[in-house]
């Protein structure tokens, strides 16, 4: 349609400015720079720059950019050509190949539009459903390289309900546990003043002993609750700042993933529309007048694309760091107050068993112990 008018129409370039630069590139062992480009003749007056490749020597200098237009190859206009042509200069020359280009001053900000926010929620909705439900509620499923970090946050959630019951659990029994050592020490001032009272002094030295081993069990369960606290620390650090943290860093980096698809749905979406009036020989007016609203969004892609390779990295980093104190903060202190807890029966076993045989020497004269005394030995060591 444009191009059958007797003038040219001028550049729509949406208030972004453009700045004129060289680059010079050197190619790699495959003869590439490592860009794709679009435009060109006959429907749009500019050539650009669609995407620059990872791990190429266009990304690695990192002047050029996604909706940069081409202006020359190594010194030669490229004006009115197709970008066919402009691909066969730049193979054609070897070793290294200079671009000169326009760069576009774009701001992301213009590129997120209504349009954007609402492809971002409607990915947001999608991702927990399954293809049935999107496929009869007509959404279309963007699944972007099989993202099992989703799955890890449910996982986070649920090691993280389990530890906070762990610890509740603990807590309590702790707490029981310290209130049986203050029983035991009250047990043991109550036997210290009856043998002290004793007149007989086999029933007095048997009470003292005894007063002594209910002691010793309250100060062994007192340096019990100073072991264990520690590890308390230590869980409580890895259920209320590690995995916050490393879930609210996941919940970043969906949000980023989101942005990223939406701008990859959009630049589709454009591509679709530009390719059907070209079908119908009908050129649509941002292209016709230097594509530079796609151009804007080619940018924005990209720049979103960076920023999602940046947050699944640190993702990643975090939740191996993540495991890591799972095995330091959880596993170790969780085996160690298991092993601990286990142990606290030797000294109420052991201590008591020891008065309840030196009772059995003293007979059962008018020097035995009363009947009470030993029943209390005998409900505590039951060997």
């Amino acid at each position: 349609m444009f191009t059958d008018l007797d003038y040219e129409l001028e550049e729509d370039k949406l208030g972004i400015p453009t700045v004129p630069g060289t680059v010079t590139l050197k190619k790699d062992h495959q003869n590439v720079i490592g860009i794709s480009i679009g435009g060109g003749a006959q429907h749009c007056p500019c050539l650009y720059i669609v995407q620059v490749f990872d791990n190429t020597p266009a990304s690695q200098d990192g002047t050029i950019a996604a909706g940069d237009e081409i202006t020359g190859v190594n010194g030669r206009p490229v004006k009115g050509k197709t970008k066919v042509e402009v691909a066969k200069m730049i193979q054609n020359v070897k070793g290294e190949v200079t671009i000169h280009y326009n760069k576009l001053q774009a701001d992301p900000k213009q590129g997120k539009s209504l349009d954007i926010v609402l492809k971002k929620v409607k990915h947001r909705l999608v991702e927990n459903m399954s293809s049935g439900t999107a496929d009869a509620l007509g959404l279309s499923r963007a699944i972007l390289c099989n993202d099992g970090l989703v799955k890890k946050l449910e996982e986070l959630e649920k090691t993280a309900e389990f530890y906070r019951g762990m610890m509740e659990h603990t807590k309590r029994l702790l707490r029981t546990f310290f209130e049986l050592s203050q029983t035991h020490r009250a047990f043991g001032d109550v036997f210290s003043v009856i043998g002290v009272r004793e007149p007989q002094p086999a029933a007095s030295e048997a009470f003292v002993k005894f007063a002594d081993a209910h002691r010793s069990i309250e100060k062994f369960g007192i340096g019990l609750l100073k072991t264990i606290k520690p590890m308390l620390s230590d869980l409580n650090t890895y259920l209320n700042k590690a995995i916050p943290d490393t879930k609210l860093t996941i919940r970043k980096y969906l949000d980023v993933k989101f942005e990223y698809l939406s701008y990859c749905l959009k630049v589709k979406e454009m591509d679709d529309e530009e390719y059907s009036s070209i079908a119908l020989g009908e050129p649509l007016y941002r292209v016709s007048t230097g594509n530079y609203e796609y151009r804007l969004i080619l940018r924005c892609r990209q720049e979103a694309r960076s920023r999602f390779a940046r947050m699944r990295k640190d993702v990643l980093e975090k939740i191996e760091l993540l495991d890591q104190k799972h095995g330091n903060k959880c596993v170790a202190p969780t085996t160690k107050l298991r092993n601990h807890t286990r142990r606290n029966g030797t000294p109420t076993k052991s201590l008591p068993r020891r008065l309840t045989l030196g009772a059995g020497n003293y007979g059962t004269g008018p020097a035995a112990l009363p009947k009470g005394v030993l029943i209390d030995l005998f409900i505590l060591s039951p060997e």
